[in-house]
């Protein structure tokens, strides 16, 4: 008895252990479902077209060069408008920033304000009689008579200001993130905000807006592409693909980034530009061939 003793032991121990070995996995999988509603675990892969357009990638569009104009290569644009004719620009830099107006087929300078040397300019729109012009981290707009540019009005907001558009109801205002800003273009409170977003995620560094047939068009920064965004969503319906607008011998001048949108709402006109670029170009959309 003695000598069968250590072998029952041994036998129970082995057992026991079976046992916990079993109530492990019978816990683990019981958590593990627990997660899942029953529901969930029967629900039919929804594959109609229902389904959000962000189950698709947004679709790409190149351009075609319809016109070259001149544009000053001294203009670090951050902000484009085109109106009766003439093109209105918002430039930056410290000790250069200015408003100003300009022939579109000489590129001659026809008004022009200059900013405080310590303000940054950037984006500008035009609502009625008008010019709003934004600047980058002083959080100070500021609000011009559109024929004469005497300064009407100053304003503030919370954050930087990048861009900035209207839909004809609220100003649209950028910041450099992937949020855009709805604001009342009398008293400049925010009304309203849209976060930008692809199926991917956010797009943020969205700089000069344009607002263009019902999209916000947007300069994303360091890229040559333009987001078109649906304004109710912030959705990206679609991209501009503005890859080699300018020629190899541009390039070896000192120039920035593509940033500068404008649109002939009676013409239906595209214009875009860059910060420092010597050519301001018309654009026609191109859907590539499949």
């Amino acid at each position: 008895m003695n000598r069968l003793l250590p072998l029952s032991r041994t036998l129970v121990g082995i057992l026991l252990l079976l046992a916990g070995i079993l109530l492990v996995t019978f816990a683990v999988f019981s958590a593990e479902t627990g997660h899942h509603s029953s529901a969930e675990a029967t629900a039919p892969t929804v594959t109609n077209s229902s389904q959000s357009a962000l189950s698709y990638p947004a679709p790409v569009v190149g351009y075609r060069i319809v016109n070259i104009y001149p544009h000053d290569p001294r203009a670090f644009t951050q902000g484009l408008v085109f109106t009766d004719d003439f093109l209105y620009e918002g430039t930056g830099l410290r000790g250069q920033s200015s408003l100003r107006k300009v022939d579109l087929k000489t590129g001659n300078i026809l008004r022009v304000r200059q900013l405080p040397a310590h303000f940054f300019g950037e984006g500008i729109t035009i609502y009625g009689n008008r010019v709003i012009q934004l600047t980058w981290r002083a959080k100070v707009g500021f609000v011009y008579d559109r024929q004469t540019f005497q300064l009407l009005d100053t304003f503030n907001y919370p954050t930087e200001g990048w861009g900035i558009t209207h839909d004809g109801r609220s100003l649209i205002m950028s910041a450099g993130t992937s949020t855009l800003y709805f604001l009342n273009p009398q008293t400049f409170q925010e009304v309203g905000r849209i976060e930008v977003h692809t199926r991917d995620g956010p797009v943020s560094r969205l700089n000069e807006l344009e607002y263009v047939q019902g999209e916000i068009y947007a300069n994303v920064w360091k890229t040559d592409r333009i987001a078109k965004i649906s304004p109710e969503t912030g959705e990206v319906m679609g991209w501009i693909d503005l890859e080699g607008l300018l020629r190899p011998e541009d390039l070896n001048r000192r120039i920035d980034v593509l940033n500068g949108i404008a649109y002939d709402v009676k013409n239906d006109r595209l214009f875009v530009t860059g910060k420092l670029w010597p050519k301001l170009f018309e654009i026609e959309l191109v859907v590539p061939k499949k």
